[in-house]
């Protein structure tokens, strides 16, 4: 970071060396020496006064008066000092002509043979070198204004980078513990039913946990990888279901693997465990994820049994939904569709997520 910073330092040194040079060449030397007339040398050190005096109204400008009145949004004062500046400059030249008898030097210079008369002095240059002026302060002004800006925008991204981070630790740190939580109860309650079923989810889960561990940590991680922590998941919720649950999973063996954001896909399939699964009626789980031209589709249906809402998992379930979709609008943005209907003529729970990887 600091390298790139002195890099763009010293360019930026180069750039204004290089511009003012040209600037100079082109405006206070060729343009003089177009007319084909061999000048004075006090003239030569007007051009280098007047140039001297140019290159320091432009920093003065760009260092001082912009910050410390321009962007106070002292706007007339702004305008009212450079004018003033401007004034004195043309004043410091005019000087310099009468001190140095300047109309007399270029009289002989262009008329040789001609009688000098002293004349009335023409302003017409200093109109012109006043223009001058008020285009290095009208170059200086736009120039910091950019600057500032591209400033404040940088720092606004990375404002927002850093809200995101915080907000998707934060979030992450939401979910994952309640998943343990429910999953743990889960293999509690195998204990007291199968001891070999508890001791196979128990292998399950300690691969899960490896992936919470090492995965989570990342800002991304392979979308194989989380495939199979949703596929060890569902396994681990099928140890437990009773012949009452009717469970249709669709998960594809080979896929072109892509880059996926950890954790998004469980709650969805947790949820449907939570809310859809009833220990007195006939219930049906739906689980449906497809990878296709990179993207990600996930469709889930589940029956809603609302004696499993106003458990501790369930409200647990409802936080890591909330949390899940605040993580797809940060990471994924415009390139995510979730749509979530839970109020149709089948009472199920319906979910269809799509995610462009």
């Amino acid at each position: 970071m600091n390298t790139n910073n002195n890099y763009k330092r010293k360019l930026s040194i180069i750039i204004h060396i290089l511009g003012w040079a040209l600037f100079g060449l082109v405006i206070f030397v060729l343009s003089p020496l177009s007319a084909g007339v061999e000048r004075p040398i006090e003239f030569w050190l007007k051009q280098s006064l007047n140039f001297s005096l140019l290159i320091s109204i432009f920093y003065i400008n760009f260092f001082y008066i912009i910050p410390k009145v321009l962007f106070k949004n002292k706007i007339l004062i702004f305008l009212l000092i450079n004018f003033l500046i401007g004034i004195a400059c043309i004043a410091i030249l005019i000087i310099y002509d009468d001190w140095v008898n300047m109309q007399e030097l270029m009289h002989r210079a262009y008329r040789p043979d001609v009688p000098y008369t002293p004349r009335p002095r023409n302003y017409y240059w200093d109109i012109s070198s006043l223009l001058i002026f008020f285009m290095a302060v009208g170059i200086s002004t736009s120039i910091a204004s950019v600057q500032k800006w591209q400033s404040e925008e940088e720092l606004r991204v990375e404002q927002k980078q850093q809200q995101i981070n915080s907000e998707l630790t934060y979030l992450k740190a939401q979910i994952n513990p309640h998943f343990f939580f429910n999953t743990l109860n889960n293999i509690y309650s195998l204990t007291n039913i199968d001891v070999e079923k508890a001791k196979t989810a128990l292998l399950k889960l300690s691969r899960m946990m490896r992936y919470v561990l090492y995965e989570t940590e990342k800002t991304h991680t392979l979308l194989s990888k989380e495939i199979d922590f949703v596929k060890d998941f569902i396994e681990l919720m099928r140890l437990r279901l009773s012949s009452k649950v009717n469970l249709e999973i669709e998960i594809p063996e080979k896929f072109e693997d892509a880059s996926i954001a950890p954790m998004l896909i469980l709650p969805f399939i947790e949820n449907c465990f939570k809310h859809g699964i009833s220990s007195q009626q006939v219930s049906k789980i739906t689980i449906s994820l497809k990878v296709d031209k990179k993207q990600l589709i996930l469709i889930t249906k589940n029956g809603i049994f609302k004696s499993n809402e106003n458990t501790p998992e369930g409200n647990a379930s409802g936080i890591g939904l909330q949390n899940t979709k605040r993580r797809l609008d940060l990471l994924y943005d415009n390139n995510h569709e979730l749509v979530i209907n839970d109020k149709n003529p089948e009472n199920e729970y319906h979910v269809h997520l799509i995610i462009n990887l």
